[in-house]
């Protein structure tokens, strides 16, 4: 009786893990965009601190019930910048072994295919949350103990909160296992990264709200996703739709990408 010579799945992602870990262009591009994230948000809560002009304690109730310091916890660039750095990635971790050509010895030492990408897939869900969870943690904790210095900084249990920082630390995960997709589908980098900024952020501010159809096309975007989740005050839409539906889009996103990168994968030939 002959013993499997087939690698554990375990094996499988801590190799994956060394293989991601040893590409010194992802440990530069995470530290670069999450410092650019940490200070954009940090510079932008810093400029409220020093051009305050408090009128009384009505002035500083308002700007915490109108949501603001949320709105400054995690900007809207900020959301840009980690979902094309994220994006960027994911892209490049696959696509920078089509280049080297490391890919075929990969597949030579591991001939199934769909074990060795999920393993691949799954540092990258793992790296990437944790990424997305400390700097928007750090984010949040940053900018309201700078607002703090004027008395309206507000706590993580403050309404709307948690819910900020946990849609805005996914958007790590889902954009960079969209831009490992594209990278198994297109299998070069430029392209790769072009089509990956292309989905991710041109596309959603390209549709329109006017329109039922190109709304709901809209409302399949993570970023767009993002937004309803964030927004602190009335969606003002023609066609509004539920933060239910925008938890959903940011579950499917991730599961859609990982499916799609393992079976084209598979399917294809180096």
């Amino acid at each position: 009786m002959t013993r499997s010579t087939d690698p554990r799945f375990g094996d499988l992602v801590a190799a994956e893990w060394l293989k991601l870990r040893s590409l010194r262009s992802t440990g530069w591009s995470l530290l670069i965009a999450g410092l650019a994230v940490l200070a954009l948000n940090t510079g932008t809560a810093y400029d409220t601190y020093r051009y305050w002009a408090e009128d009384g304690e009505a002035d500083g109730a308002r700007f915490v019930r109108d949501g603001i310091p949320l709105q400054e916890a995690f900007t809207v660039n900020s959301a840009l910048i980690l979902m094309l750095s994220a994006g960027a990635v994911g892209a490049l971790s696959l696509v920078a072994e089509f280049r080297t050509g490391l890919i075929r010895t990969t597949f030579a030492a591991v001939p199934a295919r769909r074990p060795l990408m999920a393993a691949k897939v799954t540092v990258i869900t793992v790296v990437m949350t944790v990424f997305g969870a400390v700097v928007a943690g750090a984010s949040f904790w940053l900018t309201q103990a700078i607002l703090s210095g004027r008395g309206v900084g507000v706590p993580i249990g403050h309404p709307g909160a948690w819910r900020l920082v946990i849609a805005s630390a996914l958007l790590a995960p889902v954009s960079a296992l969209a831009g490992m997709a594209l990278g198994a589908l297109l299998r070069h980098g430029g392209t790769t990264l072009v089509a990956t900024f292309v989905i991710l952020l041109l596309l959603p501010i390209a549709l329109s709200d006017d329109r039922y159809w190109t709304a709901v096309l809209d409302h399949t975007m993570p970023y767009e996703a993002w937004l309803r989740l964030t927004d602190t005050g009335v969606v003002d839409s023609r066609h509004p739709w539920t933060s239910t539906g925008a938890w959903l889009v940011l579950a499917l996103w991730p599961l859609a990408a990982a499916t799609a990168a393992v079976l084209t994968m598979d399917r294809r030939d180096v």
